[in-house]
Protein backbone atom coordinates (compact mmCIF):
# COMPACT_ATOMS: atom_id res chain seq x y z
CA UNK A 1 0.00 0.00 0.00
CA UNK A 2 1.32 3.47 -0.88
CA UNK A 3 1.89 5.35 2.37
CA UNK A 4 0.13 8.57 1.40
CA UNK A 5 -3.04 6.61 0.56
CA UNK A 6 -3.30 4.93 3.95
CA UNK A 7 -6.29 7.00 5.13
CA UNK A 8 -7.97 6.72 1.72
CA UNK A 9 -7.59 2.94 1.79
CA UNK A 10 -9.32 2.78 5.16
CA UNK A 11 -12.32 4.44 3.51
CA UNK A 12 -12.53 2.82 0.07
CA UNK A 13 -10.44 -0.33 0.70
CA UNK A 14 -7.80 -1.88 -1.55
CA UNK A 15 -10.35 -2.65 -4.25
CA UNK A 16 -11.33 1.00 -4.44
CA UNK A 17 -7.69 2.10 -4.67
CA UNK A 18 -7.15 -0.38 -7.50
CA UNK A 19 -10.14 1.01 -9.43
CA UNK A 20 -8.81 4.56 -9.17
CA UNK A 21 -5.28 3.56 -10.14
CA UNK A 22 -6.52 1.70 -13.22
CA UNK A 23 -8.54 4.66 -14.53
CA UNK A 24 -7.28 6.97 -17.26
CA UNK A 25 -8.43 10.59 -16.85
CA UNK A 26 -8.27 13.66 -19.10
CA UNK A 27 -8.61 17.20 -17.72
CA UNK A 28 -8.98 20.02 -20.23
CA UNK A 29 -8.37 23.41 -18.63
CA UNK A 30 -6.37 23.67 -15.42
CA UNK A 31 -7.30 27.12 -14.20
CA UNK A 32 -9.51 27.88 -11.21
CA UNK A 33 -11.64 24.73 -11.61
CA UNK A 34 -9.32 22.24 -13.31
CA UNK A 35 -6.28 22.71 -11.06
CA UNK A 36 -8.27 21.86 -7.92
CA UNK A 37 -9.94 18.92 -9.67
CA UNK A 38 -6.57 17.55 -10.77
CA UNK A 39 -5.10 17.74 -7.30
CA UNK A 40 -8.15 16.14 -5.71
CA UNK A 41 -7.97 13.23 -8.15
CA UNK A 42 -4.25 12.64 -7.59
CA UNK A 43 -4.57 12.84 -3.81
CA UNK A 44 -7.39 10.28 -4.03
CA UNK A 45 -5.21 7.79 -5.92
CA UNK A 46 -5.60 8.51 -9.64
CA UNK A 47 -2.32 7.64 -11.39
CA UNK A 48 -2.97 7.93 -15.14
CA UNK A 49 -3.74 11.55 -15.90
CA UNK A 50 -3.50 13.91 -18.88
CA UNK A 51 -3.70 17.66 -18.30
CA UNK A 52 -4.28 20.15 -21.12
CA UNK A 53 -3.88 23.94 -21.10
CA UNK A 54 -2.01 26.36 -23.34
CA UNK A 55 -2.11 29.30 -20.95
CA UNK A 56 0.42 30.90 -18.64
CA UNK A 57 -0.26 32.17 -15.13
CA UNK A 58 -1.33 35.78 -14.89
CA UNK A 59 -1.38 38.11 -11.91
CA UNK A 60 -5.19 38.25 -12.14
CA UNK A 61 -5.34 34.46 -11.52
CA UNK A 62 -4.05 34.76 -7.97
CA UNK A 63 -7.48 35.42 -6.46
CA UNK A 64 -8.84 31.97 -7.41
CA UNK A 65 -6.37 29.56 -9.05
CA UNK A 66 -4.42 26.94 -7.12
CA UNK A 67 -1.28 27.38 -9.21
CA UNK A 68 -1.22 31.16 -9.17
CA UNK A 69 1.38 32.73 -6.87
CA UNK A 70 3.54 35.78 -7.29
CA UNK A 71 6.42 33.36 -7.82
CA UNK A 72 4.63 31.51 -10.66
CA UNK A 73 3.29 34.47 -12.68
CA UNK A 74 4.35 34.07 -16.31
CA UNK A 75 5.00 30.35 -16.04
CA UNK A 76 3.17 27.61 -17.96
CA UNK A 77 0.16 26.29 -16.07
CA UNK A 78 0.82 22.73 -17.20
CA UNK A 79 4.44 22.85 -16.07
CA UNK A 80 3.61 24.31 -12.65
CA UNK A 81 0.83 21.75 -12.10
CA UNK A 82 3.09 18.94 -13.32
CA UNK A 83 5.68 19.78 -10.67
CA UNK A 84 3.02 20.05 -7.98
CA UNK A 85 1.31 16.75 -8.82
CA UNK A 86 4.60 14.84 -9.05
CA UNK A 87 5.50 16.22 -5.65
CA UNK A 88 2.31 14.59 -4.34
CA UNK A 89 2.90 11.28 -6.15
CA UNK A 90 6.21 10.82 -8.00
CA UNK A 91 4.84 7.64 -9.59
CA UNK A 92 2.19 9.39 -11.67
CA UNK A 93 1.79 8.45 -15.31
CA UNK A 94 1.29 12.10 -16.19
CA UNK A 95 0.94 13.54 -19.68
CA UNK A 96 1.06 17.32 -20.18
CA UNK A 97 -0.26 18.99 -23.32
CA UNK A 98 0.61 22.67 -23.43
CA UNK A 99 -1.66 23.77 -26.26
CA UNK A 100 -4.57 26.15 -26.61
CA UNK A 101 -7.55 24.13 -27.80
CA UNK A 102 -9.38 25.49 -30.85
CA UNK A 103 -12.84 24.10 -31.67
CA UNK A 104 -11.34 21.82 -34.36
CA UNK A 105 -8.28 20.71 -32.41
CA UNK A 106 -10.22 19.75 -29.30
CA UNK A 107 -12.20 17.12 -31.21
CA UNK A 108 -9.00 15.21 -32.03
CA UNK A 109 -8.04 15.30 -28.35
CA UNK A 110 -11.11 13.31 -27.31
CA UNK A 111 -10.02 9.66 -27.33
CA UNK A 112 -11.85 6.52 -26.12
CA UNK A 113 -8.70 5.54 -24.19
CA UNK A 114 -9.93 7.90 -21.46
CA UNK A 115 -12.38 6.58 -18.89
CA UNK A 116 -13.49 10.08 -17.89
CA UNK A 117 -13.02 13.61 -19.17
CA UNK A 118 -13.24 16.70 -16.99
CA UNK A 119 -14.23 19.76 -19.03
CA UNK A 120 -12.92 22.76 -17.10
CA UNK A 121 -12.80 25.39 -19.83
CA UNK A 122 -15.12 28.34 -20.32
CA UNK A 123 -14.63 29.12 -24.02
CA UNK A 124 -17.98 28.37 -25.59
CA UNK A 125 -17.25 26.79 -28.98
CA UNK A 126 -14.36 24.53 -27.88
CA UNK A 127 -16.48 23.47 -24.91
CA UNK A 128 -19.44 22.53 -27.09
CA UNK A 129 -17.27 20.61 -29.54
CA UNK A 130 -15.62 18.70 -26.71
CA UNK A 131 -18.95 17.71 -25.18
CA UNK A 132 -20.33 16.58 -28.54
CA UNK A 133 -17.19 14.57 -29.34
CA UNK A 134 -17.20 12.88 -25.93
CA UNK A 135 -20.85 11.96 -26.25
CA UNK A 136 -20.46 10.58 -29.76
CA UNK A 137 -17.37 8.58 -28.78
CA UNK A 138 -19.15 7.21 -25.68
CA UNK A 139 -16.70 8.71 -23.18
CA UNK A 140 -18.03 9.82 -19.82
CA UNK A 141 -17.60 13.53 -19.21
CA UNK A 142 -18.35 16.00 -16.44
CA UNK A 143 -18.53 19.64 -17.49
CA UNK A 144 -18.05 22.68 -15.26
CA UNK A 145 -20.52 25.48 -15.91
CA UNK A 146 -20.21 29.11 -14.76
CA UNK A 147 -18.68 29.74 -11.32
CA UNK A 148 -18.32 33.47 -11.95
CA UNK A 149 -20.73 36.02 -10.54
CA UNK A 150 -21.76 33.63 -7.75
CA UNK A 151 -20.92 33.35 -4.04
CA UNK A 152 -23.21 30.75 -2.40
CA UNK A 153 -21.55 27.29 -2.07
CA UNK A 154 -24.83 25.70 -0.98
CA UNK A 155 -26.29 26.26 -4.45
CA UNK A 156 -23.71 24.07 -6.25
CA UNK A 157 -25.16 20.88 -7.73
CA UNK A 158 -24.23 18.03 -10.08
CA UNK A 159 -26.84 16.75 -12.53
CA UNK A 160 -27.44 15.96 -16.18
CA UNK A 161 -26.85 19.16 -18.13
CA UNK A 162 -30.45 19.22 -19.39
CA UNK A 163 -31.69 19.45 -15.81
CA UNK A 164 -29.63 22.57 -15.04
CA UNK A 165 -31.37 25.81 -14.04
CA UNK A 166 -30.44 29.47 -13.57
CA UNK A 167 -27.00 29.11 -15.20
CA UNK A 168 -26.55 31.26 -18.31
CA UNK A 169 -23.60 29.22 -19.59
CA UNK A 170 -25.52 25.96 -19.14
CA UNK A 171 -28.46 27.47 -21.04
CA UNK A 172 -26.22 28.24 -24.02
CA UNK A 173 -24.67 24.77 -23.92
CA UNK A 174 -28.07 23.04 -23.71
CA UNK A 175 -29.29 24.98 -26.73
CA UNK A 176 -26.29 24.00 -28.82
CA UNK A 177 -26.44 20.36 -27.74
CA UNK A 178 -30.12 20.21 -28.66
CA UNK A 179 -29.25 21.41 -32.18
CA UNK A 180 -26.91 18.41 -32.47
CA UNK A 181 -29.46 15.91 -31.19
CA UNK A 182 -27.88 15.50 -27.76
CA UNK A 183 -30.49 15.72 -25.01
CA UNK A 184 -28.94 13.95 -22.05
CA UNK A 185 -25.92 11.98 -20.84
CA UNK A 186 -23.52 14.77 -19.86
CA UNK A 187 -22.91 15.47 -16.18
CA UNK A 188 -22.66 19.13 -15.23
CA UNK A 189 -21.40 20.96 -12.17
CA UNK A 190 -23.39 24.16 -11.86
CA UNK A 191 -25.01 26.57 -9.42
CA UNK A 192 -28.66 27.54 -9.14
CA UNK A 193 -27.59 30.96 -7.85
CA UNK A 194 -28.16 33.72 -10.38
CA UNK A 195 -25.09 35.59 -11.58
CA UNK A 196 -24.54 39.08 -10.23
CA UNK A 197 -25.00 41.17 -13.42
CA UNK A 198 -22.94 44.03 -11.98
CA UNK A 199 -19.84 41.81 -12.03
CA UNK A 200 -19.88 41.24 -15.81
CA UNK A 201 -16.99 42.45 -17.98
CA UNK A 202 -16.76 42.23 -21.78
CA UNK A 203 -13.67 41.03 -23.67
CA UNK A 204 -12.39 41.44 -27.22
CA UNK A 205 -13.66 37.96 -28.08
CA UNK A 206 -10.21 36.38 -28.21
CA UNK A 207 -9.93 32.69 -27.31
CA UNK A 208 -13.66 32.22 -28.10
CA UNK A 209 -14.60 34.11 -24.94
CA UNK A 210 -16.72 37.25 -25.16
CA UNK A 211 -17.21 38.07 -21.48
CA UNK A 212 -16.48 36.98 -17.94
CA UNK A 213 -17.88 37.52 -14.46
CA UNK A 214 -16.07 38.57 -11.34
CA UNK A 215 -15.10 35.54 -9.26
CA UNK A 216 -14.62 34.89 -5.54
CA UNK A 217 -11.75 32.69 -4.35
CA UNK A 218 -13.65 29.57 -3.27
CA UNK A 219 -16.28 29.03 -5.98
CA UNK A 220 -14.05 27.70 -8.82
CA UNK A 221 -12.26 25.48 -6.29
CA UNK A 222 -15.57 24.00 -5.16
CA UNK A 223 -16.66 23.41 -8.75
CA UNK A 224 -13.41 21.52 -9.28
CA UNK A 225 -13.90 19.44 -6.15
CA UNK A 226 -17.46 18.56 -7.14
CA UNK A 227 -16.25 17.49 -10.59
CA UNK A 228 -13.50 15.32 -9.09
CA UNK A 229 -15.98 13.77 -6.65
CA UNK A 230 -18.32 12.86 -9.51
CA UNK A 231 -15.55 10.97 -11.28
CA UNK A 232 -14.30 9.23 -8.15
CA UNK A 233 -17.77 8.14 -7.03
CA UNK A 234 -18.51 6.62 -10.44
CA UNK A 235 -15.18 4.79 -10.65
CA UNK A 236 -15.66 3.28 -7.20
CA UNK A 237 -19.10 1.97 -8.16
CA UNK A 238 -17.92 0.58 -11.50
CA UNK A 239 -17.40 -3.17 -11.64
Amino acid sequence: MTDFLQRTTLLIKEKGIEKLQNANILIVGIGGVGSYAAEALVRAGIVKLTIVDGDTIDLTNINRQLLALNSTVGKSKTEVLKQRLLDINPNLALTCIQEFQTPDKIVTLIDPKYDWILDCIDSIQPKINMLVAAKRKHIKIVSAMGAGGKMDPSKIKVTDIHNTKECLLARKIRKELNKRGIHKGIRAVYSTERQNPDSLALTDGADYKRSYYGTISYMPALFGMFAAAEVIKYLLKKE
